[in-house]
């Protein structure tokens, strides 16, 4: 019976690591043909899928950088943006969350239902009501529009509530009060360095999401010194004659580069941050 129980406990494992493997191959593979199609021609990938890297590095990266591709200029950009709108986000996200969280007003559930309603609502159903008002205001070509919006995101605020409402203690909150200390040191000092494994995994999310982002830049920016990452690679597109795919599959590999980065480095919080735990006494 205990020869039976070892069999069937090692067969759960092996099955749970060979499904683990095929989910870890599903997620990398694509990544890994992305990287190998910058090191090939266009005839090449034209050709079909292939795993062998190429020899055409050098010449895609001319072919990128003869076709007006400011990766340095673009970089700066989409980092300055992601930046800004993952810390702004985040931050106000929080404090919003805290404010929703623990204090007791009027018309604090309503609220909190028109942000759930606002969560479910499709981004692009409002955006030619956004861009007409943001045209009136005169603030096309310009990064505030797009970092604005992502201040108290509706997805950050309802993820970090719940992650208060699972941590939290009011006792905490009280005792500090009674110590005299004020909200904004409460929340600073003490809500914060609390929530750290949340707020990791919402920057995590926004830093990619912004990163990412395409259609609205896109649809706001004019200027070609402003562009990010993402529209400068579109840019790369031409008639199907003269695409060079090589190229654009070399622009797409260095614009996901900081994103491994950032994500490699911020991956340790996201199970700390998604499994809520609670605060010991």
């Amino acid at each position: 019976m205990k020869g039976f129980n070892k069999d069937g406990l090692l067969f759960k494992h092996t099955g749970i690591h060979i499904i683990m493997l095929v989910l870890a191959i599903v997620a990398i593979l694509p990544i890994y043909i992305l990287l190998i199609n910058a090191t090939r021609s266009t005839e090449q990938i034209n050709a079909g899928i292939s795993l062998i890297p190429g020899m055409n590095v050098v010449y895609n990266w001319r072919a990128l950088t003869s076709r007006g591709f400011q990766i340095t200029q673009g970089f700066f950009n989409s980092l300055y943006l992601a930046v800004l709108m993952t810390v702004l986000g985040v931050y106000f996200s929080s404090m919003t969350a805290y404010g929703l969280h623990v204090y007791k007003f009027r018309g604090r559930s309503f609220l909190w239902g028109l942000i759930l309603l606002v969560m479910m609502l499709p981004p692009t159903l409002s955006f030619i009501g956004f861009y007409q008002f943001v045209a009136r205001l005169k603030m096309l070509d310009n990064y505030i529009p797009i970092v604005v919006p992502v201040i108290a995101g509706a997805g950050t605020v309802l993820f970090l509530r719940q992650y208060l409402s699972s941590i939290l203690q009011m006792d905490l909150v009280d005792a500090a009060r009674i110590d005299g200390a004020g909200e904004f040191h409460i929340f600073n000092m003490i809500i914060l360095p609390i929530m750290t494994p949340a707020l990791a995994v919402q920057a995590i999310f926004s830093f990619v999401g912004s990163w990412n982002n395409f259609f609205t830049p896109f649809v706001l920016i004019s200027s070609v010194k402003k562009y990010t990452l993402p529209m400068l690679v579109q840019m790369l597109r031409g008639d199907i004659y003269r695409t060079e795919y090589g190229g654009i599959y070399l622009g797409i590999a260095v614009s996901i580069v900081p994103i491994l980065f950032f994500y490699a480095f911020m991956s340790k919080y996201i199970i700390s941050g998604i499994m809520m735990g609670s605060i010991k006494e």
